[in-house]
């Protein structure tokens, strides 16, 4: 039904996939908000997608391309695409590898590594607020559903102190 709200407490989870699905679709619309208000409120030429490559080199390090586009799930061509761009926005360099110079890597420049954290820092206070309003016996199930979620795709962990680094 279009506008409900799904209550998954009412229902087994084994006999509720399709409930499931309903409420994880509805949370990562939230959470894709959260994420696209974040950007936009500190840098208005930066896209989810190329804000996700920032992410991924701020967490991994300097990467060369084809690593970068596994990481990213696309081709290599796509990523060089990206890369351009946010090298032409100043957020990206490329550089020569040091350990074997045929190599080239790509990584954040300080105004790139700069604009991940701002918006994390964003994206952590909306987070926050969010979490706040939910009853504080609750909180601790969704840890556990998120968890159980993460593993499901093999998404590594974050432990909590490292999340705040992590802005994706």
């Amino acid at each position: 039904m279009p506008g409900s709200r799904v209550r998954t407490a009412d229902v087994p989870v084994d006999d509720a996939v399709d409930e499931v699905v309903a409420a994880v679709l509805t949370a990562s619309r939230v959470l894709v908000g959260v994420s696209a208000r974040s950007l936009a409120r500190v840098e208005e030429s930066v896209t989810l997608t190329q804000f996700r490559t920032l992410v991924v080199l701020d967490g991994h390090g300097p990467s060369r391309l084809n690593l970068l586009a596994e990481r990213l799930d696309v081709t290599a061509s796509t990523a060089l695409r990206m890369v351009d761009r946010l090298i032409a926005a100043g957020l990206v360099d490329r550089r020569e590898n040091a350990q074997d110079r045929r190599e080239v890597v790509i990584d954040l420049t300080a105004d790139g590594r700069t604009l991940v954290r701002k918006v994390t820092r964003k994206r952590r206070a909306e987070i926050e607020r969010i979490v706040l309003g939910m009853p504080v016996g609750r909180r601790r199930e969704l840890v556990r559903a998120l968890v159980a979620f993460a593993d499901a795709a093999d998404e590594p962990a974050v432990v909590a102190e490292a999340a705040g680094r992590l802005g994706w």
